[in-house]
C-alpha cells in the first residue's frame, strides 16, 4: 500500500467511526484511481460497500463521511453517481512522493506485505536429457520474475529446481550416451529403443573420450553404466545452468531425486502411507487410496514389477519441503500436468500435511509465431526451438517481457517479429527508450541542484506521472499476492506512457526558467527510478543508451 492509499484509507476509516460510531478496517477499504481525470485523484466505493451493514442509502452516507473527514491532504471531496467518493489531493500531497522515491532509490518499491511467510517456490525443473525449450523458458521467466517480486514484498523466498536425475529417462540417456562413446572407438553399438539421438549426447561422448581415452570400451555395460549416468546428468546439468545464466534465472537450491531414493526418504513415504492404512494390494500391485482424499480415483505407487510410479518420489520430496517449515509451496507446472494435482494434494492431506499449503500455477502452452505463421522448427538446426536459440534472436530482455506480459493461465503467441522491432510497437524497446531519454537527459545538464520544493509541478501530465509513481507500491505488492509478474508488465507500459505523455508536453531544460527545470528533471530522476526498479522485478535490463 502506498503511503497516499493509507493516508486515504485512516482518513476513511476515522471519518466512519466519527460519523456511525462504528469501527471500519483499512483493509475493507478500496481506493482506485479514476478513469477519468476530471472526477479527482482518488477514488472509493465505500458508501456502497457500507450501506447493507448500516442500513442506510448510499448516498446518504457517502454524505455523512464527506462531512466527517478531517485530512489536511485532501483538498476537496464529490459524490458522484449512487455513492462514490472522489478525492483531490493537495498538489504538496503528490509532491511528496518524489522525495519518497529519491531518498529510497533502488529500495522504492519494496514492502513488507509478505510478512516473512516461508515460500518455497519449484519451477522450470526439467529433465537432464536435453535443451530447455520454450515451455521450459515461459516457466523460468515467470518463476524468476514471481521470485523476485515476492522478495521485493518481504516473503521470505526459497527458489528450488527439483532435478529428475532417477527413473527411466536417466537410464537411456546413460545407455545412449555409452553407446556414443564406444561408437567414437568404432565399435558397433545400437541405441536404445527411446535413447536419445540429439547431437549433445554425441558431444558428451566426445568429451569424455578427449579425457578418459578408451578406458570404458572393454568394460562391461554393467560396470560402465554408473559412469555414464553420472557423466550425462552432470554434463546436462551443467548445460542447463549456462542456459539459465544467460536468461538471469538463478536457483538456491536444487534437490536431487536419486538422493531421495538413497537417503531411503522413498521407501520411508510408501512404508508411512501403509502404517496409516491408506494402501491396498490389487493385480500384484500397491494402490494408494486418493480418492478417500479428494481424488478422482486411486493411484498406482508400486507397480507388480516392483518399480515404483512417479508419484512415490513426488509425495517424498513434498513431504522433505513441509519438512524445512515452509508456509507455502508454489508449483510450476506445464498444463499436462493438470490432472497431477489433485492426487499431489491428497497426498499430502493423507500424510497429515495442510493440502490447501500447496499451490500449483499451470502454466499453458506458447507458440513461437513469425509473420503470421507458426514457427515449429529452429532454422538452423530443424529441431525445437531452445531458450538458448530465442534468446540469441530477440535478446534476452524481450524474451523474458514477452513471456510474463500475459497472464500464465492464457496460451501465449510469442511474435518474433514484434520482439525484433526498434519501434514503439514492441513494448519491451518503448519501455527501454523511455529509461534510455531520460538517462540522455540527465547527462546533458550533469550535476542538478537539489530541490527545496517543487510547487511548479501543477501542469496535468506531471501530477499524472506523480500519481501514477505513487502506486507502485501497491502494484508490487499486489503482484506479489496474485503471483503475477503481467500486472508490473501493465504497470512499466503505462508509466512509458505518462513519461512520453509528459516529455512531449512539457520542456524539461528551460534555460530561462531554471527553477522551473531543477523540479523536472527531479521529476526525471525519479521516473528513472521508479522504471529500472519495475523493469528489474521482471529480470529486464534498464537500457541508459540505444
Amino acid at each position: 500500500m502506498n503511503e497516499l492509499e493509507s493516508i486515504l484509507k485512516e482518513a476513511i476509516a476515522q471519518a466512519y467511526e466519527k460519523a456511525f460510531n462504528a469501527e471500519l478496517s483499512v483493509n475493507d477499504i478500496v481506493i482506485e484511481i479514476p478513469k477519468d481525470q476530471s472526477h479527482g485523484d482518488y477514488a472509493s466505493n465505500i458508501a456502497m460497500k457500507s450501506a447493507k451493514a448500516l442500513r442506510q442509502n448510499p448516498r446518504a452516507i457517502a454524505e455523512a463521511l464527506v462531512a466527517a473527514l478531517d485530512c489536511p491532504k485532501i483538498a476537496q471531496c464529490a459524490i458522484a453517481g449512487p455513492g462514490f467518493i472522489n478525492f483531490t489531493m493537495n498538489q504538496n500531497a503528490l509532491h511528496d512522493v518524489i522525495d519518497v522515491i529519491l531518498a529510497a532509490g533502488d529500495d522504492y518499491g519494496k514492502n513488507d506485505s509478505g510478512m516473512r511467510q516461508k515460500v518455497n517456490v519449484e519451477y522450470v525443473s526439467a529433465n537432464p536429457t536435453g535443451d530447455l525449450h520454450l515451455g521450459h523458458a515461459r516457466g523460468a521467466a515467470w518463476g524468476d520474475s514471481v521470485t523476485r517480486i515476492m522478495k521485493a514484498s518481504g516473503y521470505d523466498v526459497c527458489r528450488e529446481y527439483y532435478v529428475n536425475d532417477a527413473g527411466n529417462q536417466i537410464h537411456n540417456l546413460a545407455l545412449s550416451l555409452m553407446a556414443r562413446y564406444l561408437q567414437e572407438f568404432g565399435v558397433e553399438k545400437e541405441l536404445p529403443e527411446d535413447g536419445y539421438y540429439g547431437k549433445d549426447v554425441i558431444e558428451i561422448a566426445k568429451a569424455i573420450k578427449a579425457q578418459y581415452g578408451d578406458a570404458y570400451v572393454k568394460q562391461s555395460e554393467a560396470e560402465a553404466y554408473a559412469f555414464f549416468r553420472e557423466q550425462g546428468i552432470k554434463a546436462e546439468l551443467d548445460k542447463l545452468r549456462r542456459d539459465l545464466d544467460l536468461f538471469r534465472v538463478h536457483f538456491d537450491v536444487w534437490s536431487s531425486e536419486l538422493d531421495l531414493h538413497e537417503s531411503g526418504k522413498v521407501a520411508a513415504v510408501l512404508e508411512k502411507l501403509s502404517e496409516l492404512g491408506h494402501t491396498y494390494e490389487q493385480d500384484g500391485a500397491l494402490w494408494f487410496r486418493s480418492s478417500a482424499f479428494g481424488d478422482d480415483k486411486d493411484r498406482v505407487l508400486r507397480k507388480s514389477d516392483g518399480s515404483y510410479t512417479y508419484l512415490v518420489p513426488d509425495i517424498a520430496y513434498h513431504i522433505t519441503k513441509f519438512e524445512r517449515g515452509f508456509d507455502l509451496l508454489v508449483n510450476l507446472w506445464g498444463a499436462d500436468h493438470h490432472g497431477y494435482i489433485p492426487r499431489m494434494k491428497a497426498s499430502m492431506k493423507a500424510l497429515g500435511k495442510n493440502p490447501d499449503q500447496l499451490e500449483v500455477d499451470i502454466i499453458q502452452m506458447v507458440r513461437l509465431v513469425e509473420n503470421g505463421e507458426e514457427v515449429k522448427m529452429s532454422k538452423r538446426t530443424g529441431n525445437a526451438v531452445t531458450l538458448r536459440e530465442l534468446c540469441d534472436e530477440v535478446g534476452v530482455d524481450a524474451v523474458r517481457y514477452f513471456f510474463v506480459q500475459r497472464a500464465l493461465d492464457t496460451h501465449l503467441d510469442f511474435d518474433l517479429s514484434l520482439a525484433r522491432k526498434q519501434s514503439n510497437d514492441n513494448p519491451v524497446y518503448y519501455a527501454q527508450y523511455a529509461h534510455a531519454r531520460i538517462c540522455s537527459i540527465l547527462r546533458q545538464v550533469g550535476d542538478v541542484k537539489p530541490c527545496c520544493g517543487y510547487d511548479r509541478l501543477i501542469d496535468a501530465k506531471e501530477l499524472q506521472l506523480l500519481k501514477y509513481m505513487n502506486e507502485f507500491p501497491s502494484v508490487v505488492q499486489d503482484a506479489a499476492k496474485l503471483r503475477s509478474p503481467n500486472k508490473v508488465c501493465n504497470y512499466i507500459q503505462k508509466l512509458a506512457a505518462y513519461f512520453h505523455s509528459f516529455y512531449n508536453a512539457c520542456k524539461v531544460i528551460d534555460h530561462n526558467d531554471e527553477e522551473l527545470s531543477v523540479q523536472r528533471l527531479a521529476l526525471l530522476k525519479a521516473t528513472k527510478i521508479t522504471l529500472k526498479n519495475a523493469l528489474a522485478l521482471i529480470g529486464v535490463e534498464a537500457i541508459e543508451k540505444m
